[in-house]
């Protein structure tokens, strides 16, 4: 029955629009209160829950992607990305893909990639005789390349939620492979749906245009290597890598770019401060729903009812894709990295499966969730940029949910994709 009362609450408060992370709150301390356990202890949970020196770097990489979007450092790199694959048959979706690779690499958000790139590549697209519909799939489907590859305060989260016993380096190092694995697999879908509504190709700018595109977005990609390096180099820890990714976009965008004004500076600092909010009291309210779920044993039953059903390992990890795939059509990412880690990746251990491969097989299906309706803010946002009726976008989507498909069942059964960089530094 308590186990009735934490989740039944939890589902009527998100069904009656009360924001997932009190919903979370709300349903955790009236769990506490139905077994009559202290209410000091769920208090001390949620904040346990971010008394946690790693997430202290969410908010520099939060902070950082909003500088560089508006600062300037996105509009260089989709000119990198569109002079060296724009040539390509329908080259301006191949373009939208690995610019989605080059600033999610950056920025580590799907949002802030569909906001940067989606505001300038989509106009661009219809511009040059692009369907709408084309221009905002390609966007939104792409823009999961921020989730996937590092630096990623997903991955921060995941970390957390697995116990803060997984190496967040080699959870970066994890994400390189797979996060290029998918956009290979988005622009060949981009590609052939080019090919079949017959878009035309770009003109190449020759190798110097190629050559001054790429020293105009150099010092932008450089953000990345600070991070990313920093952090594997043991130079810096998570934190102070984020902190001088921060520092870095910020002298960039200012000196070297010159776009950084003070209206654009107070904006880039109000939107990461509501972010970092928002995901902070999300964690926060997630710490003490966990404590409740491993309170009612859930991974336990989980294991059980799994196994029960089938020992057969593939099945139980495709049952696991389908349930991950299904939560993330209904709810937000962050809650469901919070919710469902210490469910299924006990299940996923039992079967052999790296923590850390888990966690990618995890952040694709999640990050496909933001991609589909009904609650799909990746969608959301890019049929806004693209002022599409989202029913109308969705017709036409499948070629890329089939590619990110295909990419998360090589990164579910093959684990070498995900394994080979984080076994190699050891």
């Amino acid at each position: 029955m308590g186990l009735f009362v934490l989740l039944g609450l939890f589902a009527f408060c998100v069904i009656i629009g009360v924001p997932v992370a009190f919903s979370l709150g709300i349903a955790a301390l009236a769990a506490f209160g139905y077994e009559s356990l202290p209410l000091m202890i769920g208090f001390q949970r949620i904040i346990s829950g971010i008394n946690v020196f790693s997430l202290m770097a969410i908010p520099f990489f939060i902070f950082a992607g909003e500088l560089m979007f508006h600062g300037g450092i996105a509009v260089r790199l989709v000119k990198l990305a569109s002079a060296a694959v724009g040539a390509v048959r329908g080259g301006l979706g191949i373009v939208n893909v690995f610019s989605s690779m080059l600033f999610g690499g950056i920025s580590g958000s799907a949002v802030a990639d569909i906001s940067a790139l989606g505001s300038i590549l989509v106009p661009v697209m219809k511009e040059k005789g692009y369907d709408a519909d084309y221009a905002v799939n390609v966007t939104v489907t792409s823009s999961i390349a921020g989730i996937i590859i590092p630096p990623s305060h997903n991955m921060i989260i995941y970390a957390i939620a697995a116990g803060g016993s997984i190496s967040i380096s080699k959870l970066f190092l994890a994400g390189v492979v797979p996060g290029i694995l998918m956009c290979l697999c988005l622009a060949l879908a981009a590609y052939i749906v080019a090919v079949r509504r017959g878009y035309k190709a770009e003109k190449f700018p020759g190798m110097y245009g190629l050559a001054l595109a790429f020293a105009g977005a150099l010092p932008g990609l450089f953000t990345a290597v600070i991070i990313v390096g920093g952090v594997l180099s043991g130079v810096f820890t998570v934190t102070e890598s984020g902190a001088f990714g921060a520092i870095y976009a910020f002298i960039v965008t200012i000196v070297v770019y010159r776009a950084m004004t003070w209206e654009k500076f107070k904006l880039s600092v109000l939107q990461a401060v509501r972010t970092t909010s928002m995901v902070m009291i999300l964690i926060a309210c997630a710490g003490a729903f966990a404590y409740m779920l491993t309170f009612y044993q859930v991974p336990d039953k989980t294991i059980a009812l799994l196994t029960g059903l089938t020992e057969n390992p593939i099945l139980i990890l495709l049952m696991i894709n389908v349930v991950l795939l299904i939560l993330g059509m209904i709810m937000d990412m962050a809650a469901l990295i919070l919710i469902c880690t210490p469910i299924f990746l006990p299940v996923a251990q039992q079967l052999g499966i790296d923590p850390i491969q888990f966690g990618m097989i995890l952040l694709v299906n999640l990050g496909l969730g933001l991609c589909t309706p009904p609650v799909g803010s990746c969608l959301f946002v890019g049929c806004a940029v693209g002022k599409l009726p989202m029913e109308t976008a969705v017709r036409t989507i499948w070629p890329f949910y089939l590619a990110i498909f295909v990419a998360l069942m090589l990164i579910t059964f093959v684990p070498a994709i995900s394994m080979t960089l984080p076994n190699l530094v050891g």
